[in-house]
């Protein structure tokens, strides 16, 4: 007898689910007091992100206190480069910092060894997979290689990636091999992740919308179409959500330049143009995080209006962005109550 479904999995596959499922970004992070005492414990972030004992505990946190329709694995999109040895560390105060790669080091880069580095990421996939609830989807996920190439570039976040637009007009031909050389690697992660037990993966673009058209065009869609396609050669029905943000128009053809399940869409995507995107499939998204954090009307209103204009479609419920750490769970809890009481 099978058993209940994976409403996640249903609207991946085009279905309308009402009310839709929902989920929220970084939904186990540093608003819950559970997951700040478990952080402490763990030491530094990455021993949390490589700690199956503590990853799957932050991971299982707002599942238990919110009942959301998907868990996603507790981890970053630097573990890549992490494994790629580029010594990653995270800074109180000041965020991920790694040491910068030019030409040589670029020339340099070997996957050998990339996923025996992960392994314990992808324990704590198995372990999610036989811990979570039968009807809960189980995300796994990656940073798309234009964001992760940004990182790796500057030693550290920039407010605009100049540095990587800077190498990347200056080193053409190097920088696309950079991007497939990460479309390569990210892609046997997420087949990895497909393979300990993930029901679906999202590849997260974070930095794509600094890029002009051309830009978007070579380095945003084609490493993530590459990565789809290398994905989907090796697991033919794996679902895929790409989150592009800030791509604005640009994403008026990423899912058909890209082959992905659903696209996800940040706040500043119109509503109106979202319920276009929506008619080629599912989307994702996309109340602002800052909703969340204000409460009362303004999240109400910012619910209403995405259920009014997506929610007869296919639409996975979420913020446009991670939820931030001054958000109230107890406005996280209005959040998913009245999402779940959406009437059509």
């Amino acid at each position: 007898m099978p058993g209940p479904s994976r409403k996640i999995v249903d609207v991946l596959e085009g279905k309308t689910v009402t009310p839709p499922p929902i989920w929220l970004m970084r939904q186990a992070g540093r608003y819950l007091p559970e997951y700040r005492e478990t952080r402490a414990k763990a030491g530094s972030f990455l021993d949390l992100c490589y700690s199956p004992d503590y990853a799957v505990e932050v991971t299982l946190q707002p599942i238990r206190r919110y009942g959301f329709d998907a868990a996603i694995l507790f981890s970053d999109i630097l573990v890549i480069p992490d494994a790629l040895k580029r010594n990653v560390r995270f800074v109180q105060g000041e965020g991920p910092q790694m040491d910068p790669i030019d030409v040589a080091g670029i020339e340099k880069l070997n996957a050998e060894g990339v996923l025996s580095h992960l392994a314990p990421v992808l324990e704590t996939v198995r372990r999610l997979r036989r811990e979570l609830p039968e009807e809960t989807t189980l995300l796994g996920f990656c940073g798309a290689p234009w964001t992760v190439a940004t990182y790796m570039i500057a030693g550290h976040g920039t407010p605009d990636q100049a540095p990587a637009r800077l190498f990347a007009y200056r080193n053409p031909d190097l920088f696309l091999r950079l991007l497939d050389f990460l479309a390569d690697v990210s892609a046997e992660y997420l087949i990895a992740q497909i393979d300990a037990g993930a029901d679906a993966v999202q590849i997260f673009d974070s930095w794509a919308g600094v890029l002009g058209e051309r830009e978007f065009k070579a380095y945003a869609v084609r490493p993530v179409a590459r990565m789809i396609r290398t994905v989907r050669a090796a697991r033919p029905g794996a679902k895929i959500i790409a989150f592009a943000k800030g791509a604005g128009m640009n994403l008026r053809s990423y899912r058909q330049d890209t082959d992905a399940n659903a696209i996800g869409l940040d706040w500043s995507v119109p509503l109106s143009f979202a319920a276009e995107l929506q008619k080629d499939g599912p989307i994702q998204g996309n109340l602002d995080p800052m909703r969340v954090v204000a409460g009362g009307q303004p999240l109400e209103e910012g619910i209403d209006a995405i259920l009014q204009a997506l929610g007869n479609g296919p639409l996975i419920f979420n913020l446009g962005h991670g939820i931030t750490p001054e958000a109230d769970p107890a406005h996280v809890s209005d959040l998913v109550h009245r999402v779940r009481g959406h009437k059509p």
